[in-house]
């Protein structure tokens, strides 16, 4: 583990960000109170680690705000993305002793932590969060799966537009927007990080990213914004059925 900053502020389930997505989606106001009993929050600057491969997992949590990558270094010092973490996301595994993966944050990121073994009682004891969890493990599987296909058969521009998608989709569920034309988002990864997820080089992500914007498909605003100003082209451009890249 790494230190961070940790935060006083307290802010209660009921009023979060996060609440119709994380792992507290499915509970009852009691349960909620359980486990305000056991949360706290740290915050953590872009570029900062939060927790390293194969130390001993404290915490595990969901993320507020912000963005942090999973990845994994081979002996030979490189490393591989296999992960994005985004709001409402949970981070470490109930029942195992260490970390799986490095998590790094991406950008400035506010992670609602839980005591790993108090939250292990709590799923026992509670199987609204044991269920929901189940359910969000089974989501991030499919997630996995798709993702495998992205990497192996996809062109760049397919596999950066999948990417858009996904960023856009979340952003609106989070919010609890439509998915409608003019779809606008902050894009939380750097050109390069895109390119290490995507498993392209920096100048691909560019060249794809200036064609996308000369085509219409997207437009740019300052450094991160996004929109969509036509989002059924975006879901043709990813080479996906449509019906099937709108879920959330």
């Amino acid at each position: 583990m790494t230190l961070a900053q940790s935060s006083s502020d307290f802010m209660a389930c009921a009023d979060c960000n996060i609440r119709n997505r994380a792992v507290c989606a499915t509970c009852e106001p009691h349960e909620l109170s359980r486990l305000e009993d056991i949360k706290y929050y740290r915050t953590f600057d872009a570029g900062q680690s939060i927790m390293f491969e194969g130390d001993e997992m404290h915490f595990v949590a969901s993320v507020v705000s912000g963005a942090a990558t999973l990845s994994r270094t081979l002996p030979d010092g490189r490393i591989q993305m296999v992960g994005l973490l985004l709001p409402s996301d949970f981070i470490g595994r109930p029942g195992r002793d260490a970390v799986a993966y490095d998590v790094v944050a991406i950008q400035k990121v506010t992670l609602c932590c839980f005591r790993r073994k108090p939250f292990e009682t709590m799923i026992k004891d509670t199987p609204h969060i044991g269920q929901r969890l189940l359910a969000m493990t089974l989501d991030e599987l499919e997630v996995a799966r798709e993702w495998m296909m992205l990497l192996g058969r996809k062109t760049a521009r397919e596999k950066i537009t999948c990417l858009l998608s996904l960023i856009g989709r979340r952003t609106a569920s989070l919010h609890m927007q439509k998915l409608q034309d003019g779809l606008s988002f902050e894009m939380p990864m750097s050109r390069e990080a895109m390119a290490n997820y995507l498993g392209l080089t920096i100048e691909t992500v560019s060249r794809q990213m200036t064609a996308l914007r000369k085509d219409g498909i997207i437009e740019l605003g300052g450094t991160r914004t996004i929109t969509i100003p036509d989002l059924a082209g975006l879901m043709a451009e990813t080479g996906d059925d449509t019906d099937g890249m709108m879920l959330t």
